[in-house]
């Protein structure tokens, strides 16, 4: 029979605390939200999205409280073992599918062609339209669907997500906080891996358009050059022929002079002497 509190008999003598864990893993924020980035924000909606959310209050306190005793993240799951409230710490899994090699070979493909995505991803960053980016090529930078999204303990709950669950789910977000490219690695892709294949496809020489023409990158060191426009037949513009010295009439007259004399007027030799000079 359950008791006054509504547990069974069974869990009457069990302490409702968890146990304390010495030098657990827990989440630096001791208040507030948890997320500090877009990507890690938008991973936290996802989870709300999904029906998830609405559950991961619970495992607030066990992440501030440092009750995940490991924690690791490899292409395709989250590994965890997260202290309760018995003695042996519940396994934690949190398992999203990986992207396949074609997948991938897509996804990389268009970051490279566009120079802005790479740029960020150099720089540590995800970029703002990475999400879309993932959406155009057919796949999904985040879980889609509840069945996108394995979530697994070995707690006796049967709530989804659990406390210890979800405790997980508030670390995954801050280490995304701290690298993004663990969202990547989730669906199969290392750092390291991909950023190489960028720089690789980045410095391959892009072949030119169908009309002919060659892209600006390869025209920027000759686009700004002086000479005659190409293919229209005509001489180079010229303008009126002013004399060196006409500067000098603009210039208001100096409030000193030297010997008596206007300094503009000291100039104007020398003005007229410039021509000659450079031949």
């Amino acid at each position: 029979m359950p008791d006054r509190d509504g547990r069974p008999w069974w869990m009457e003598d069990r302490p409702s605390r968890p146990r304390p864990v010495e030098n657990g893993i827990q989440i630096n924020a001791t208040r507030g939200p948890v997320a500090r980035t877009w990507w890690s924000q938008r991973f936290l909606q996802v989870l709300e999205s999904l029906g998830v959310g609405g559950r991961l209050a619970r495992g607030r306190t066990y992440a501030r409280q440092g009750q995940i005793v490991t924690f690791d993240i490899a292409p395709g799951s989250v590994l965890a073992q997260v202290q309760g409230t018995r003695s042996r710490p519940y396994a934690v899994r949190i398992g999203l599918p990986t992207f396949g090699k074609t997948e991938w070979n897509q996804i990389v493909q268009a970051l490279a062609d566009d120079a802005s995505y790479t740029a960020a991803l150099l720089n540590g960053e995800l970029p703002h339209q990475i999400e879309e980016l993932f959406t155009e090529v057919g796949s999904a930078l985040f879980p889609t669907s509840i069945r996108d999204l394995a979530m697994d303990c070995t707690c006796p709950d049967t709530a989804v997500p659990c406390k210890h669950l979800a405790a997980v789910c508030y670390v995954l977000a801050e280490r995304f906080d701290a690298d993004p490219f663990l969202i990547l690695l989730l669906r199969g892709r290392e750092r390291e891996d991909l950023l190489d294949e960028l720089r690789r496809r980045r410095a391959t020489p892009q072949s030119a358009p169908a009309d002919g023409r060659a892209p600006l990158d390869e025209l920027m060191d000759r686009f700004y050059a002086a000479g005659d426009a190409p293919g229209l037949g005509r001489p180079p513009l010229t303008g009126p022929r002013t004399s060196p010295d006409a500067l000098l009439d603009q210039v208001p007259s100096f409030p000193i002079t030297v010997h008596d004399q206007d300094v503009r007027e000291l100039l104007r030799p020398l003005y007229r002497a410039l021509p000659d000079a450079g031949g």
